[in-house]
This record gives structure tokens, C-alpha cells and sequence, in this order.
């Protein structure tokens, strides 16, 4: 399979701000039409069927061809992770909203109609947060001090009431993003300014899985390896294989000035694969990666 450009620097810019058939199942969802941007995460959340996007005002949905949209919590989703339970998020609550600002960190296990604080409420809201789909661990970068933890990378065993302190060793440049492994919290990958990263020892020691001068874009994992988008003079999208420590590229649609900031696998279905850009466009493969179609345009739904 083949490997598939604002300038760099704005890239980057945009990709830390991103780091800013069927009825609607229930009441809680209408039909969405109209524009999304500032999308900080997707992915397919737990029992609630659908491909999730975490945007600035709230939850979008893409199911079965058709679009939909929540009627309520119209939170500004960050750090947003999809899990076997549902998702768990940071972010900012709603206008309208009751809750402490920011929200630290959030779980729903019912697609979003509710969510219960797991730690940090009204203190810290985190950017760079990455969430076993079914183990439910932590691995996160506290951006300043709070009533816990300093600023610094921390990993935590699902429930977030005993916090470890990780050395990071090896890991360079500005974090955009981050990934554990669904059930084996020794596997972390993060997305940074200066590449891609692996970790197989919880986060203690990185190495680079890309080119020097390449950055890094995008990471998520799956039970058997790691896809991540990168951008060198181009925008590529990779698979890397833990096993036996292969690096694959994979077909992608043209990308002009413009490079994956997230990336999302069905986890029933491993041919059905989507991303969604930095300039606002998304895609899905249903063949594994073979042919694409356009979910987004321009935050468009298509």
C-alpha cells in the first residue's frame, strides 16, 4: 500500500489548538446539519453506536450514513478518549452549565447524556490525556500544579485515586497527543513536535519512530499495534506493528496543507477505519484503507 501542506509552523499551530441509516437512537440526539470545528477527539465510544466527535460545542455523531447531534451538554470537549464504557474527557463545560470550569477529568457511560467527575473538577483541564479503551488506565501530562500533582507526566490505574509519577525519558518536543494500548498500559505512543514516540515500558523510556524532521501528528492503538499520522513534506498515515517492530504505510486521500489529528478504529470491525484533519476534514475507510469517503469538508458533514 502507498504512502499518501498552510506551512509547517502553522500546522503545528493548528494541530496544539485541535490538542484546543437510522433515526436518532433517542430524544437526547437530532439530526445534525449544520458546521463543526475545533474537534479535540473522536472515536467509537463503548455500546453507543457510532463514530463520536468531541467538538467545541459538544458531541456530533456519524452513524450509518446519517449525521446527529446532541440536544444537551454542549460541553468544549478536550482530551476526549473513547472507551469500552463510553468516553472519558477534560475540557470546559457549556454556557448553560452548572458544572465547575474547567471540568478536569469526566466519564460518560451513556453517550453523553451524563458525566461524573473522576479527579480534578474546577482545577485542571487536560489536553494531552490518553485512556485504555478497555483497561480504563490513565497516562496524562499535568499542565500546572493542582491539588494533587505538580506539573508533569502521570499514569493511573483506571479509577484516578493513586497517581504515578513517570520519567518520560526520550520523549522530546511539544506533546499534540497521546495514545495507550486498549488493555496493556506498558504500550503509550505520543504525537509531538518532533515525531512519534513508543514507549514499552509505561512511559519510563521513548524511543522515535519517525525520520528526523518529521512531526508528529496523531496516534491510536489498537490491540495489535499503533497507527499514527505524521507530516514530513507531506501528510502520511502509518501503522506499526508491535509484534515485530514493522512500519507500514498506508493509502490515504490527498492531503494538500493539511496533515491527520486524529485517528480512530471500530474496535468490532478492524477494516473500518477513520481520521479527522487539522483543516477540518474527515475520513473513513470501511476496506482497510483502501478506498475513503468524506465524512467532513471543511467541518462540513458530507
Amino acid at each position: 500500500m502507498k504512502k499518501q501542506r498552510k506551512t509547517i509552523g502553522g500546522l503545528l499551530s493548528l494541530l496544539l489548538l485541535a490538542g484546543c441509516s437510522g433515526e436518532a437512537q433517542d430524544s437526547f440526539e437530532v439530526p445534525f446539519e449544520g458546521e463543526m470545528d475545533h474537534v479535540h477527539g473522536m472515536g467509537y465510544a463503548g455500546n453507543e453506536d457510532g463514530l463520536y466527535f468531541a467538538s467545541h460545542t459538544g458531541l456530533k455523531i456519524y452513524r450509518e450514513g446519517e449525521w446527529f447531534e446532541t440536544t444537551d451538554n454542549f460541553h468544549d470537549y478536550m482530551g476526549f478518549n473513547a472507551t469500552d464504557e463510553g468516553f472519558v474527557t477534560s475540557g470546559h463545560p457549556s454556557a448553560d452549565s452548572e458544572l465547575p470550569n474547567p471540568l478536569g477529568i469526566q466519564r460518560s457511560v451513556d453517550g453523553g447524556k451524563t458525566i461524573e467527575e473522576i479527579a480534578f473538577q474546577g482545577e485542571t483541564d487536560f489536553h494531552a490525556m490518553a485512556v485504555g479503551y478497555t483497561s480504563q488506565d490513565l497516562f496524562l501530562i499535568n499542565p500546572a500544579s493542582n491539588s494533587l500533582l505538580e506539573a508533569g507526566v502521570y499514569s493511573n490505574s483506571a479509577e484516578g485515586e493513586s497517581w504515578q509519577p513517570v520519567q518520560a525519558d526520550g520523549l522530546e518536543g511539544e506533546v499534540a497527543a497521546l495514545a495507550l494500548h486498549p488493555a496493556d498500559s506498558n504500550l503509550v505512543a505520543a504525537a509531538t513536535s518532533t515525531g512519534i514516540y513508543f514507549s514499552k515500558d509505561a512511559g519510563e523510556t521513548f524511543q522515535s519512530l519517525t525520520p528526523e524532521g518529521e512531526r508528529g501528528t496523531a496516534v491510536h492503538f489498537t490491540e495489535e499495534g499503533l497507527y499514527f499520522g505524521s507530516y514530513g513534506t507531506a501528510a502520511a498515515l502509518m501503522q506499526y506493528t508491535v509484534e515485530n517492530e514493522e512500519l507500514e504505510p498506508l493509502n490515504m486521500p490527498d492531503l494538500p496543507d493539511d496533515a491527520i489529528a486524529f485517528i480512530a478504529e471500530n474496535p468490532t470491525d478492524d477494516q473500518e477505519l477513520a481520521f479527522y484533519t487539522l483543516q477540518g476534514h474527515a475520513y473513513l475507510s470501511e476496506d482497510g484503507t483502501q478506498n475513503w469517503k468524506a465524512l467532513l469538508q471543511n467541518g462540513k458533514p458530507q
